[in-house]
């Protein structure tokens, strides 16, 4: 069975919303969270003069902005092997250290799938 068969749809979708957001706004890197009660937050990177934030900051941000009180998963697509240090600690903040971080390849591919707590991720 493939990797991508084996992830669970839920898990599948906030990926194609990530690489989706990614396309769509031309940005390095698109992302999606997954919250408690199955709501899913999207965004880019944001990069203005007075602000960075990296996608997976940016759709935690958008998940504690509506209420979120905890996260199921989280997924990022980008041309990084892993999951930033910072991108990891923004899930864990608010999901738990693990929660998973999905991190996936311009084209859906999953590369690596680590709980937020885990520096592989």
């Amino acid at each position: 069975m493939s990797e991508a068969a084996a992830l669970d749809p839920e898990d599948r979708k906030i990926i194609t919303l990530a690489r989706s957001a990614r396309a769509r706004n031309g940005v390095p890197e698109g992302a999606a969270v997954r919250d408690e009660t199955g709501r899913t937050y999207v965004a880019g990177t944001v990069t203005l003069d007075s602000l960075k934030l990296s996608a997976l900051q940016t759709a935690v941000a958008m998940a504690v902005a509506s209420g979120a009180q905890s996260l199921e998963a989280a997924a990022v697509v980008t041309d990084a092997e892993h999951a930033a240090d910072a991108d990891r600690a923004a899930v864990a903040d608010l999901g738990g250290p693990a929660t998973p971080v999905l991190v996936a390849g311009p084209d859906g591919t999953l590369r690596v799938s680590a709980p937020a707590g885990d520096a592989s991720a």
